[in-house]
């Protein structure tokens, strides 16, 4: 698999109305095979929801930490390949390696 480039954003310092709106910004910017990795003071559950039901399919979510000070997650950017490779089933449960 291709090298991943990530870029992190700590919204921590980021007024909470405004979190969303710069995370979204920074995901919709992101091209295939790219990751934001955001760092949080709570469990951005929230998010993903948004997120799925706003882009489905499009966006891998990984816990890297998960409190209880920090949680860190890295969302990645699929390629219409690894979308359709999990569209397929394969993938489910994780019985696939890629």
């Amino acid at each position: 698999m291709s090298t991943q480039t990530e870029t992190q954003l700590d919204v921590r310092a980021i007024e909470p109305s405004q979190r969303h709106t710069q995370i979204f910004g920074q995901l919709d910017a992101l091209r295939e095979g790219q990751a934001l990795q955001i760092v949080n003071d709570h469990d951005p559950k929230p998010l993903r929801y948004q997120l799925d039901a706003r882009s489905p399919g499009q966006f891998q979510w990984t816990y890297l930490q998960s409190g209880p000070a920090e949680w860190r997650v890295r969302i990645s950017k699929l390629s219409a390949q690894a979308r359709a490779h999990i569209e397929d089933g394969c993938c489910s449960g994780g019985a696939c390696s890629g």
